[in-house]
């Protein structure tokens, strides 16, 4: 990294965006079963933290390419996020709390892909090292999912509410503190958005990462839950989440070498056949500590891998006034319409399948992205950096 590079004020953002998603992800579906919810609203509601994704992101996407200001996006995004976060005091119906996760995430979703695009803008040249950056939000995760799992054994779930505020006040203050990166001259000159879209490898990867998203449905949507089902505690289930995290910070440390080593072609396809591994390995073993131990070191590869080629190949597709929306591009199809419709699946499936069908299905959808991956990443690129 260069010497001007803000590493920990970029760094900062991070930590503090996923240490919000470590509160949401594990802990918001036993949050709603603490309410009184059934299995197929808990999916209805989670799924709406994702889909707003579809939306969200390409919407302030377009007014950050075009007024050249993402951090202004950024900052503009946490704020109302927080804000709207407020209204899970207004009370516990359902509608109340869908429209209360709409909003919220509506603008949360909106705010890490123009991140992301500042972030790269940031690194120049040198975007192999884009994951020694992220590594602080694995960080951020840990950290909160570690502690929120004790907290909840000893003060149960109705702590999350005010942790979450705490957690979005502090991404605002990250998002006031990390500079933004102009475009260059150089930059402007790109081929038409839709002309970059039409391309079919450009299609086919965006396939490939909206079906291994998908795949994680039911595992953001149950996980914590299916856990608890088998009688593992809230710190249990804690450490498990944050093991997985670890693995991946792991993977974000060497990533740097790998890709100029082994290529994304290679990289991806091998990420998402582990990814239907570890599918399969919790349906089937959830009982079995040392196996559901080894699942979650999966996560290397689940999301480790997958995440650091994926965000080096949209920086590759994507350039100029291109980038921020094709990294909301990005985001809205994996993080929103995939894992929206596979947690909005997850549900249904939970309670007519069961919990070991779901995570097959899912392993199925992770080995057709492997396949969509494999035909369709360009064979000639050896490093995605």
């Amino acid at each position: 990294m260069t010497e001007t590079l803000p590493y920990w004020r970029l760094s900062a953002f991070y930590f503090f965006f996923f240490a919000v998603l470590g509160a949401l992800v594990p802990y918001w579906g036993p949050y709603l079963r603490s309410l009184g919810y059934q299995a197929e609203a808990i999916g209805s509601l989670v799924a709406v933290l994702h889909i707003t994704k579809v939306i969200a992101p390409n919407v302030w996407g377009w007014i950050a390419d075009h007024t050249e200001r993402r951090m202004a996006v950024v900052r503009l995004a946490t704020l109302a996020a927080l804000v709207c976060f407020g209204g899970v005091y207004l009370g516990d119906g359902f509608w109340l709390l869908a429209a209360v996760t709409a909003a919220f995430s509506f603008f949360w979703n909106a705010a890490l892909p123009q991140f992301e695009a500042n972030t790269m803008n940031h690194l120049g040249p040198a975007v192999h090292r884009y994951s020694r950056v992220r590594l602080w939000g694995s960080i951020g995760f840990i950290f909160v999912v570690s502690l929120l799992g004790e907290a909840i054994d000893l003060r149960g779930a109705a702590i999350l509410p005010p942790v979450l505020v705490v957690l979005f006040a502090g991404l605002v203050v990250a998002s006031l503190l990390a500079p933004e990166s102009r475009f260059g001259p150089e930059e402007r000159a790109t081929v038409p958005f839709m002309g970059v879209l039409r391309q079919p490898h450009v299609a086919g990867f965006l396939i490939a990462c909206f079906l291994i998203q998908a795949s994680h449905g039911p595992y953001y949507a149950f996980f914590s839950i299916y856990l608890d089902d088998h009688g593992y505690s809230g710190g249990s289930i804690g450490l498990l989440w944050a093991l997985g995290v670890v693995a991946e910070i792991l993977v974000f440390l060497l990533m740097d070498r790998w890709l100029p080593r082994h290529g994304p072609r290679r990289l991806m396809t091998a990420a998402l056949l582990l990814a239907a591994l570890r599918w399969v390995l919790i349906g089937r073993y959830v009982d079995v500590l040392p196996v559901v131990v080894f699942a979650q070191t999966l996560h290397a590869a689940s999301f480790g891998v997958y995440h650091a080629v994926a965000i080096s190949m949209i920086n590759r597709f994507f350039v100029g006034r291109n980038q921020g929306r094709g990294q909301a591009l990005y985001s809205s199809m994996t993080f929103g319409a995939g894992v929206g419709l596979g947690t909005f699946a997850s549900g249904f499936l939970w309670t007519q399948a069961g919990p070991e069908a779901t995570f097959y299905v899912a392993a199925f959808t992770a080995v057709a992205a492997a396949v969509f991956a494999a035909r369709s990443m360009p064979r000639h690129l050896e490093s995605a950096g």
